[in-house]
């Protein structure tokens, strides 16, 4: 399914770009993925469709965080707290992972990923098979949220989610 995915990516990049799941199949199905990948990937990209519909992310001025709120509402949706602690349930912790977990602390702490975006990801993690779900998954998981809101991350971020971090050399 995550090849299906950075596929779509890479093809269209924003979310609004993309043709209609029926139409999507098709072009997928032409480049050579299994019919039961691209049923998985379709049916994760509508609910990622329906998390992210009615979302709006407005930048502010220092480029680094935003405001999450719904798009035509006048009301902000109620921002988190600077002190404030997201405590995840037993459910989320084993199947997203403590590696997952870390790195989705360390985008939030950087300001890349807003309450409302983190809470997209972990719902769209939640909705992947497998236990423990892998880093690589996870970054293409924040990627796919970040194209469908249609907020793209800055160039050092995009490095992070796209490069391949073990052949990385510490100096």
């Amino acid at each position: 399914m995550f090849e299906v995915l950075v596929f779509v990516y890479e093809n269209y990049w924003r979310g609004d770009a993309c043709p209609e799941p029926e139409q999507l199949g098709r072009k997928l199905s032409a480049q050579g993925f299994d019919a039961e990948e691209i049923r998985e990937a379709l049916q994760w990209l509508d609910g990622l469709s329906l998390a992210t519909q009615g979302i709006e992310l407005t930048r502010h001025a220092d480029g680094l965080s935003a405001t999450v709120s719904a798009r035509g509402a006048g009301d902000a949706v109620i921002a988190q707290s600077p002190g404030s602690m997201r405590v995840y349930s037993s459910a989320e912790q084993e199947h997203i992972g403590a590696e997952c977990l870390g790195f989705i602390s360390f985008l939030e702490s950087s300001g890349v990923l807003p309450a409302g975006m983190r809470e997209i990801v972990i719902e769209r993690a939640m909705a992947t098979p497998g236990d423990p779900l892998a880093l690589d998954e996870l970054k293409i998981i924040v990627l796919m949220v970040h194209w469908s809101t249609g907020v793209e991350p800055d160039a050092l971020v995009l490095d992070e989610l796209c490069d391949d971090t073990a052949s990385r050399t510490a100096h």
